[in-house]
């Protein structure tokens, strides 16, 4: 259940936000979607990948943290361990128009322990400031990132993919619908494609998607040592 209003100085001056990283609140997600002005800082960490939306259909950009569904191999007691995504930062915040707005149904929101909104004079806490900057960046960033997945899929150069792993407790994990660059059909753009994307800034996030896809049996590697119970050791999964 959601039950998301308008922030407002007043009606929400107590309460507080638990922006910790941690299962329980939310951080338990296998694939996260993400813009393109994240790329250089997730592709250092994760796969980032093409999906489907299950509702409409639309392709969208993902960082994919974990096999199994609610799995996120970068959670540890210490917190999310790597760059962690502005979807995941954004915790129970939306946007509503040119308002920020806030899920009262989430679970990091409540009245106790966390971050607070808003100073005893209503102003903006640090906090609530990091958050609005951050929404600044997402809302352009999810406009720039769809045009891109338009121009790509206008080019024909987006085919799927299925990533299909072994690991050393004998399990055997198959993560389908799932979409990269066709790196043949790529190459065998026209020239003024290519110099196109360039001038548009897609040739290096192209590269970004292709360069991602080593992160994937280091994301096994992760997967292996919980099973060894963080003991470190095992061979790497195998990739099928």
């Amino acid at each position: 259940m959601t039950r998301v209003v308008v922030l407002d100085s007043r009606a929400h001056r107590e309460l507080r936000i638990q922006a910790r990283a941690a299962a329980e609140l939310g951080d338990d997600q296998r694939f996260v979607p993400v813009v393109v002005g994240e790329f250089p800082l997730l592709v250092v960490h994760y796969p980032v990948l093409l999906s489907k939306d299950a509702d409409t259909g639309a392709f969208y950009c993902g960082a994919m943290l974990g096999f199994d569904p609610g799995e996120n191999l970068f959670l540890g007691e210490d917190g999310h361990d790597a760059y962690r995504p502005l979807n995941l930062q954004r915790g129970p915040f939306y946007t509503a128009g040119s308002d920020l707005a806030i899920d009262l149904d989430n679970p990091r929101v409540g009245a106790g322990m966390g971050e607070a909104l808003f100073d005893h004079a209503g102003a903006p806490t640090p906090y609530l400031q990091s958050i609005m900057a951050l929404m600044r960046d997402l809302q352009p960033g999810l406009a720039r990132t769809k045009v891109f997945l338009q121009t790509l899929l206008e080019l024909k150069i987006v085919e799927p993919m299925t990533i299909d792993a072994v690991f050393d407790d004998g399990t055997r994990r198959e993560v389908t619908d799932l979409y990269t660059i066709d790196k043949d059909a790529f190459r065998a753009l026209p020239d003024t494609a290519v110099v196109e994307l360039f001038r548009r800034g897609y040739l290096q996030l192209i590269y970004l998607l292709i360069a991602s896809l080593k992160q994937v049996p280091v994301l096994a590697q992760r997967k292996n040592r919980r099973f060894l119970h963080g003991s470190g050791g095992g061979s790497a999964a195998s990739l099928l």
